[in-house]
């Protein structure tokens, strides 16, 4: 029987060093990396996304990075179809394909595959926005904890998104959401290996905040200035953009704002290890850990 190919993921916290291992882990193979970062998917979006530099694209051939534009809706569904599309066709070259992002439900998508939803009618999601913007997140939790308790315990209850998006299926179907969770998903026809990389809290942070200074002495204050104007595009309700919007309209200082994105990014890291530690299939690695260690424990993994 013909031996599947392989897909490596090299996952973990922003600003960790998951392009440098990626690069190195490419080149050992000699193959190509896709990213799965879904902040970096925007070409309007370089510097406050962290977009690997021009050398470090020069190395080896990147996918999936400004390959979109922020007035394209773009949806993990629609990264799970075309990422597992390019794989099928890299894969009928190289043995060994990388992936690298700290976008855990993106990762997953192409691994595992996600759950399938029924369509919720364009009415009844207007409905909810409309009540959500007239009476706000609450009345909103209460219908959720009353249709789908399962759900409510799982969700963020502060993201509206979510929220809505759960009640959408459950007023439209008359069932709960959680009732389409966690069905069968349509196997893959590679093997896959997740690579982590970790380290102790104090030195993530650290990392985060010196980069987030790198990006205002590269231009990250400029960068937001000119996508002010569409600050209300979800692409740019992100962290790094909306905090210097915030600075923009008035309602922050330069120094608060930076000092927001640095406390924002890091309670983004803290959310990224809550989702990664879920997963029992990753090897986890110091940040430090020499490049060829982490190939020689992908090549031993491979032979067992």
């Amino acid at each position: 029987m013909q031996k599947k190919p392989l897909l490596i993921c090299v996952i973990g916290p922003t600003a960790i060093g998951k392009t440098a291992l990626a690069i190195k882990i490419a080149k050992h193979y000699s193959t190509e990396i896709i990213s799965a970062d879904s902040r970096q998917f925007y070409k309007e979006m370089e510097i406050g996304t962290a977009v690997p530099n021009k050398e470090e694209l020069a190395e080896i051939p990147h996918h999936f990075i400004q390959n979109r534009s922020i007035f394209e809706d773009y949806s993990v569904g629609d990264f799970e179809r075309d990422a597992l599309m390019f794989l099928n066709s890299l894969f009928k070259t190289k043995d060994v394909i990388v992936m690298v992002g700290g976008s855990g439900l993106y990762i997953d998508a192409v691994i595992k595959g996600l759950d399938k939803f029924p369509k919720v009618p364009i009415k009844i999601v207007g409905e909810l926005k409309t009540e959500y913007e007239k009476h706000g997140i609450v009345p909103l939790q209460k219908e959720l904890l009353e249709k789908d308790p399962i759900y409510y315990n799982k969700v963020d209850l502060q993201n509206q998104h979510r929220i809505i998006r759960a009640l959408g299926v459950c007023r439209s179907q008359e069932l709960p959401y959680s009732s389409f969770l966690n069905t069968a998903k349509e196997p893959r026809n590679f093997n896959f290996i997740y690579i982590g990389l970790t380290a102790d809290r104090e030195i993530i942070y650290n990392r985060i905040n010196q980069r987030v200074d790198i990006m205002m002495e590269e231009g990250l204050e400029n960068e937001a200035k000119s996508l002010y104007d569409h600050k209300d595009l979800n692409a740019l309700k992100t962290v790094g953009y909306r905090e210097l919007f915030n600075y923009f309209g008035g309602e922050y200082s330069k120094e608060f704002a930076v000092e927001e994105i640095k406390k924002n990014t890091r309670r983004f890291a803290k959310r990224q290890g809550t989702w990664f530690r879920k997963n029992k299939d990753i090897l986890w690695f110091e940040y430090n850990t020499k490049p060829l260690d982490i190939i020689n424990n992908i090549i031993n993994a491979q032979n067992k």
